[in-house]
Formats: structure tokens, sequence, C-alpha cells
């Protein structure tokens, strides 16, 4: 897919690792700032792109890539908490002067935003965002994790997408073009996040860096944290596909908590803005508009 090239780019200098961080989108003031945390853990913030480009024409666009994954691997491999994740989400929204801090969240990225508010609210980092638009947040729960893991495990092993692994197999790809091989392999790995497995094609391919995914996770343990939801303030918003392996209960808990709009996505899974391209970014524009 086409990617352009940002307007703004460099690493940060206040974090233990430099992180890359990247802007797009109109420079002239006055403007709003969106922060946008992609989601993984582990990975980067390429394959948000070029979809979320849509929201430039009115909004600037500020990311970064999280430690340990794209641009901001580190020299040496260390482990990696939710904790380390939100103080340098912390230094980054200070080193950029993201204050009013307005984040957009997709899938890990709405829980870093979460974890990030729920530590800002009990004044251990700051500032503490002033919006939050959660697109398909991760599991705010063990429970919830749990009944993903299983969900998309039965999609991947389901007959839609075994049938697509045995056509793949029986093509040739992999002796005729070995590069088309490795993008229809890459589709068919997150092929059970969608309602239809063949939008995978439009999502730009990424790469997890496990370490970094499963140390985070772990850094989690058996975790619920609707409860500590209820300190986090400000307007928000909560967007979901109905037929994302998350359960459709879990952002309806973290709406319910935030006391904020939620908008579920009839056929869209956890990709919304491949699946309901148009339909997200019309709730998104409404939102910001509307609390700026």
């Amino acid at each position: 897919m086409n990617i352009p090239a940002p307007r703004t780019s460099g690493f940060t200098r206040s974090t233990d690792v430099p992180l890359y961080w990247c802007t797009y989108g109109p420079q002239r003031a006055p403007r709003q700032r969106l922060l946008v945390l992609h989601g993984g853990p582990g990975a980067d913030h390429r394959y948000l792109l070029p979809q979320m480009l849509d929201l430039t024409p009115e909004f600037e666009l500020v990311f970064y890539d999280q430690r340990g994954g794209g641009r901001s691997k580190e020299v040496v491999p260390t482990r990696v908490t939710w904790q380390t994740q939100v103080h340098d989400l912390s230094r980054v929204v200070a080193e950029l002067a993201l204050d009013p801090l307005s984040i957009v969240g997709y899938s890990w990225g709405g829980l870093l935003a979460l974890l990030y508010a729920i530590e800002a609210a009990k004044g251990r980092v700051g500032p503490p965002p002033s919006r939050l638009a959660l697109i398909d947040p991760a599991p705010i729960s063990s429970a919830h994790g749990a009944a993903f893991e299983a969900e998309f495990a039965r999609r991947q092993h389901g007959a839609a997408v075994q049938g697509l692994r045995a056509e793949l197999a029986a093509s040739g790809l992999k002796e005729r073009d070995p590069a088309a091989h490795r993008q229809r392999s890459f589709e068919l790995s997150v092929a059970g996040y969608f309602a239809d497995p063949n939008r995978a094609r439009d999502l730009t391919p990424f790469r997890v860096t496990g370490r970094v995914q499963q140390s985070i996770w772990e850094s989690l343990g058996a975790f619920d944290l609707t409860h500590e939801l209820a300190a986090v303030r400000g307007p928000a918003i909560v967007v979901h596909g109905r037929e994302d392996p998350i359960p459709l209960a879990n952002s309806e808990s973290i709406a319910a908590a935030l006391k904020a709009k939620f908008v579920p996505l009839d056929d869209c899974g956890h990709v919304p803005y491949v699946e309901q391209r148009e339909k997200l970014f019309a709730v998104l524009r409404e939102f910001f508009r509307a609390t700026a």
C-alpha cells in the first residue's frame, strides 16, 4: 500500500530508549492534535496507515512506535512491562508538548490509553487525557482476554480460514512468487480478526516482537481494570465492531465505566478502519468536533 512520508519525524531524547515518532496533517494553528496509539503490543504505527490518514485534512496526527517494536527497537533487550509503556507515553506527551492531550487508542493502544489515564488519575503520570477515543480496545480483564483468545483460535481453525490455507498451499505461489506468498500468509494469520476474512488483504502488513508482547501481558497478571476506570474523567467514546473476536461486552463495560458514548459497528470485526472506514472516521470526526 502507498503510505506517504510523514510531515515531520524524529526520535525522543527523554526516554531510556529513543522512540520513533512522526506527524501527519496540518501544522497551521489553530489545530487539533491527536496522539494515536497503535496496537500489539510489540507492533508499530504503520499498520494503521494509510487509512488513519483520512483524519488529516482536519486533524494533526501524532504517532510513535512503542518501545520494542517498529523503529523503537532496543539495542539491549530488556523486560518491557505495561508500566514501562505508560511511563514512555508520559515522556512522549511531555517532549512533544501534547497538552491538552487527546488520545486515539486502537486495540492494545486503547488499553494503554486506559492504563495511562488510571495512573494519571492517581497522580503518577501526567497530564491526564482531556479526551479519549478508543477503537476496539484490548481486553480490560483476564476473563475478557481468555474469551478473546478462545474465539480467535476458533476462527483461525474454522472452515473458512482453513479453506483459504488449503487453497494457498495448493496454488504453487510459494515457488512462483515468494513475496506474494509471504503477503498471503500474513493475511491468513490475521484473517480471524475480520468479519470478512478476505478484507485482510487491505491491512498493511506488520510484525510483532513476540518477546515484548509476552512480557507486557505477563506484567498485567490476572487483572481487571473495570472498577479503576471510574476514576478516569473527561469526554470519551468507544467504538467496537460487532464481529470482533474481542467480546462486545468488553467495550460496553469500558463505555459504562467512563460514562462514554458507545458505538457498535455492524459487519465489522477488529479492524474498523478497514472494514467500516467511512463510518468509523465519521464518528471520530463528530466526537472531536463536539469536544474541541
